[in-house]
């Protein structure tokens, strides 16, 4: 009933600011179907529910929603605003199916269900956070070549996420639910950032904080006072100085300035980074219409929305511009490790649609512009591409990963992917979904291998043996009198 609400009053305030009724009519629909759609996979507790979270939250109702709070019409803006509510419509029911039909065909039991206890958690933990250390120290010391070994087990390294995973969990059900935060986690998450800072990531920044999130709420953590203003004001920090700080310092990277070097230089002047990060935007109130579904850029909102990027590649494709399946044959044959085919193919989905629009320089061949799966499928084979092309990959995709994982409030692994289908949904295209249908597996297996049989023994060998057996309380059937005195200390958020 929550979400029927919500649709109904968007669709009304849309129609109050002028959106054409059709559009909010497709608007309440791609809604309503997405609730269906998520609740029939299973919520957030499962991959192919995460994915439908991410792709309906930040493709497309974020963006639908802050127009409404603007004031603004949902359809303004828009080069072709009734194709591409459309084109969003059919894609959320395409997801729908395909969560349908996978549901029959995943395992009863996940693949790699148990493949880490409460007994040996503590030793994976460690044995994460030295290897993830020792790892980014060496590739940061360490040239990589394409197709070298050090360039495989850089893309299968995500020990340090892993780290933050099993030690918040470790945390929580070791001190039966009053505790989320031990000093292997604040190390990796301390690193994760650094790295983030340093790269100039955004993503990287923001990723020690989303993994304690989906972690600690895969145990149900009832989270205090404090640390929901310690989240918020990390958050506010992260979007009104750092997002900025990324952006500039990737404009300015490749300069004379050393990465460390320019880095210090920025965060030392933070305030005239965010001022240099605004007149780029141009946010002048005098100014014309600026670029994207706002008419007046939003920060960091303006990427938590992909409805204005899709609608010009829609709008593309309705001039005639089609790419056909040649993209997806190049995806697939990009699986083929480098190593064997040292010249493969490739296809700069993101540079390549940019310079069909128009928006890049000639040569310029590095620039990318992020678009949805469904975006991407359109423009390779118009309607064929989301009632056929999507839906299949999904298909694909939400078998093997809740075949593998389950659930994730009982198994790390899928803790891993949903931190990925949280990037990949909303802005990955359908090249990231290959990708992940490939390598994400390999990834996901390995680190279920390694965290099971080497990481315990390289953590016992850092910390020690264990000297006594910790009785671990589940957070997920804690006992009563403890969730009486959780309850006398935090709050729910």
């Amino acid at each position: 009933m929550g979400v029927f609400g919500f649709a109904i009053v968007l669709g009304v305030l849309q129609i109050y600011q002028g959106t054409a009724p059709l559009f909010a009519l497709y608007s309440f629909l791609f809604i309503m179907v997405a609730a269906v759609a998520f609740n029939t996979a299973g919520g957030i507790t499962r991959p192919s529910g995460a994915y439908i979270f991410f792709y309906a939250v930040l493709a497309v109702i974020i963006g639908l929603t802050w127009k409404a709070v603007l004031g603004e019409p949902a359809d303004s803006n828009l080069e072709n605003p009734m194709v591409t509510i459309e084109v969003y419509f059919c894609s959320i029911c395409g997801l729908f199916a395909a969560v349908y039909i996978s549901k029959r065909l995943t395992t009863k039991r996940a693949i790699l269900a148990d493949f880490v206890t409460d007994d040996n958690m503590q030793s994976a933990t460690m044995g994460c956070l030295v290897t993830g250390l020792v790892l980014t120290v060496f590739f940061s010391v360490f040239p990589m070549g394409s197709g070298s070994v050090l360039s495989g087990l850089l893309q299968l390294n995500r020990f340090l996420l892993m780290a933050i995973f099993l030690g918040v969990i470790h945390a929580i059900r070791r001190s039966g639910g009053t505790s989320s935060i031990s000093l292997p986690v604040l190390i990796a998450g301390g690193s994760l950032l650094l790295s983030g800072i340093l790269g100039f990531s955004k993503e990287g920044m923001l990723s020690p904080f989303l993994c304690w999130l989906v972690a600690a709420s895969s145990q149900r953590y009832k989270v205090s006072l404090a640390q929901i203003a310690g989240g918020i004001l990390f958050v506010f920090l992260i979007f009104e100085y750092l997002v900025p700080y990324s952006q500039i310092g990737r404009n300015y990277a490749g300069t004379n300035s050393s990465g460390i070097d320019l880095s210090i230089s920025l965060l030392e002047n933070l305030g005239a980074v965010r001022s240099e990060y605004i007149d780029s935007q141009g946010t002048d109130p005098e100014d014309e219409l600026a670029q994207g579904y706002f008419t007046r850029h939003q920060g960091f909102l303006d990427r938590l929305q992909m409805i204005g990027p899709d609608d010009s590649l829609i709008a593309l494709t309705e001039s005639g511009v089609v790419v056909g399946l040649t993209p997806v044959y190049i995806y697939f044959a990009n699986l083929v490790p480098h190593f064997i085919w040292k010249n493969k193919p490739s296809w700069g989905g993101g540079n390549l649609y940019a310079h069909q629009m128009g928006l890049l320089a000639e040569d310029d061949t590095t620039t990318g512009i992020s678009f949805t799966p469904t975006g991407e499928a359109f423009h390779m084979l118009r309607w064929e591409g989301l009632i056929l092309l999507a839906p299949a990959l999904w298909i694909v995709a939400f078998t093997l990963f809740d075949s593998l994982c389950g659930d994730v409030r009982k198994s790390p692994w899928g803790l891993l992917v949903l931190v990925t289908f949280a990037h990949i949904a909303p802005e990955g295209g359908l090249g990231a979904l290959i990708y992940t249908i490939g390598y994400g597996t390999l990834i996901i297996c390995f680190a279920a291998f390694t965290i099971s049989y080497i990481m315990p023994i390289l953590g016992e060998i850092a910390i020690g043996p264990h000297t006594k057996t910790v009785r671990f309380r589940d957070s997920l059937r804690i006992n009563p009198r403890v969730a009486s005195s959780i309850d006398g200390q935090s709050s729910t958020p």
